[in-house]
């Protein structure tokens, strides 16, 4: 399976709400034996986990498709999970679903036009601005203090869930994983 973690490269965005796909992977690479398997033509950061594959996508969020296709096409995989953001759920909850529309987040506009949305979708509450006009702006600045005080908790329970899913169904993972949202 390849396991892609959406978000952004650069210390600039390292610790906002935009990047906790790739907080994620982090994560799973802290907590697995993980070889580095980078290749330029890759356009992405990407782990050996077991017989699994980490990517941080390093061509900002607008095209990661390119290269999770790349990796994709590379190694003949057939199973995508992807980890994103998602400004419907409040922060803290996490979903599953697999296949389903891209309800505006460019990063899974790019993945649907180069994979079809057909792959599972690891959907991680940021909660969303009080405006419309402020979602660009919130999606690229970091968590609140409140929220900071839960990420690592939260982030963990994210790295477990997708620990399981590599052995279960997504609807099993699902019934037992799922989390409505944290109170900050």
């Amino acid at each position: 399976m390849l396991i892609v973690g959406l978000g952004n490269p650069g210390p600039a965005y390292a610790s906002t709400r935009h990047n906790v796909g790739f907080m994620v992977i982090d994560e799973l690479c802290r907590r697995h034996n993980v070889v580095n398997v980078s290749k330029s033509s890759f356009n992405g950061e990407l782990f050996k986990m077991g017989t699994h594959f980490l990517l941080k996508p390093l061509t900002f969020m607008n095209l990661s498709g390119k290269s999770i296709l790349a990796v994709k096409n590379f190694y003949k995989i057939e199973d995508v999970l992807v980890i994103h953001d998602d400004l419907d759920l409040p922060f803290g909850a996490l979903r599953f679903k697999k296949g389903g529309g891209h309800g505006g987040h460019n990063g899974l506009k790019s993945a649907d036009a180069a994979i079809t949305p057909e792959y599972i979708r690891v959907r991680l509450g940021i909660g969303k601005p009080e405006h419309k006009s402020q979602v660009a702006d919130y999606v690229l600045h970091p968590f609140s203090p409140d929220e900071q005080t839960h990420l690592n908790e939260w982030i963990g329970k994210v790295a477990d869930a997708v620990e399981m899913l590599l052995g279960s169904t997504c609807d099993e993972v699902s019934s037992k994983c799922s989390l409505k949202g944290l109170a900050v």
